[in-house]
């Protein structure tokens, strides 16, 4: 189901679809490809919306910079001095994060309208972006779909195709409070990362190149515990990139009973507990797990490859199943 949700100062409109499966509710808008909404039940069988977002466009247009459910791209994270080197040229990209680029430049994917197709269970958005949008090199075709499984889990399924060598690292920049979208706090949920590493980063949250261990350190996940605050880092998951979605991480709420499983095919989870957050959301009012390629891989060999190449097509999966208990 479609209906109109605002217009853009250009005249463009923006529509918002919604899905509902097993119990699952979910909205999804074309401007961003921005989960507005998703309403799973608690233990006792009520239903909440457990995703920060507004209900008006003009929400998000006042509030760009956290990324509120959309999707990001090119590059999700960051890409040190907004440049790096590809077959032997250096590109040069849109720095706005100081002197770095992050998710993708000023007007990333999060900040396009996408075009809408219905699916079976779902909805799949697609864009062309073409060659140097932000400074990226090559015409990218890039498509998301949203379905709802028989569980009520949903899934995001990306695929892109260019014309030219570029890079690609895409996400969708949720904020999770399990315990619904303005209880609060969300640093009492407890929280289980498959992750026995992670990527230290500089005062500009770029890499340093190590991947630490986590042993001994506040970035050990791998027994559930509560989430906390001051987390803006990649988690090295275990699993490494995959073919198909694997479990990545747990997300739980004592009170409510409700629990988030998340699954993917990528090999990196940004943790980010959203310590800076515009009102009406206080800091901390939710918890984002992006999943993801590592932040600065183009400008580090030795971190897993982001580089697409003509005739290649890029596959990424993850999957937000729900449970209680």
């Amino acid at each position: 189901m479609s209906e109109l949700f605002g217009t853009l100062s250009d005249g463009t409109d923006v529509h918002r679809w919604t899905l509902e499966r097993a119990g699952t509710r979910v909205e999804i808008l074309t401007y961003g490809g921005i989960v507005r909404a998703l309403e799973v039940p608690d233990r006792e069988g009520l239903r909440a919306n457990v995703v920060l977002g507004f209900s008006s466009l003009d929400g998000y247009l006042a509030h760009p910079e956290p990324y509120f459910g959309a999707l990001v791209g090119r590059y999700a994270n960051r890409i040190a001095n907004a440049r790096f080197p590809l077959d032997g040229a250096v590109h040069a990209l849109e720095p706005n994060d100081g002197r770095n680029c992050l998710h993708g430049g000023a007007r990333g994917f999060d900040k396009r309208v996408w075009d809408a197709e219905p699916v079976e269970h779902g909805l799949r958005l697609s864009r062309v972006s073409p060659h140097g949008e932000e400074g990226f090199p090559g015409r990218l075709a890039v498509s998301v779909t949203y379905t709802l499984d028989a569980s009520g889990a949903l899934r995001l399924a990306y695929e892109a195709t260019t014309d030219a060598p570029t890079v690609l690292n895409l996400t969708s920049h949720g904020y999770v409070n399990l315990a619904g979208r303005d209880a609060g706090h969300a640093g009492g949920h407890e929280l289980r990362i498959a992750a026995s590493r992670f990527t230290p980063v500089d005062a500009d949250l770029i890499p340093t190149g190590v991947l630490a261990d986590v042993t001994g350190t506040r970035f050990d996940f791998r027994e559930a515990r509560k989430s906390g605050s001051g987390y803006d880092h990649n988690f090295v998951l275990d699993k490494g990139l995959t073919a198909t979605a694997e479990e990545a991480a747990e997300l739980h709420d004592p009170a409510s009973g409700r629990t988030l499983t998340l699954s993917t095919t990528e090999p990196g989870l940004q943790l980010y507990t959203a310590d800076h957050l515009p009102e009406p959301f206080a800091p901390g009012a939710g918890i984002a797990l992006e999943t993801q390629h590592f932040p600065d891989s183009p400008n580090r060999p030795e971190f897993p490859s982001t580089v697409l190449r003509p005739g290649e097509v890029f596959r990424s999966e993850t999957v937000y199943a729900f449970s209680v208990r």
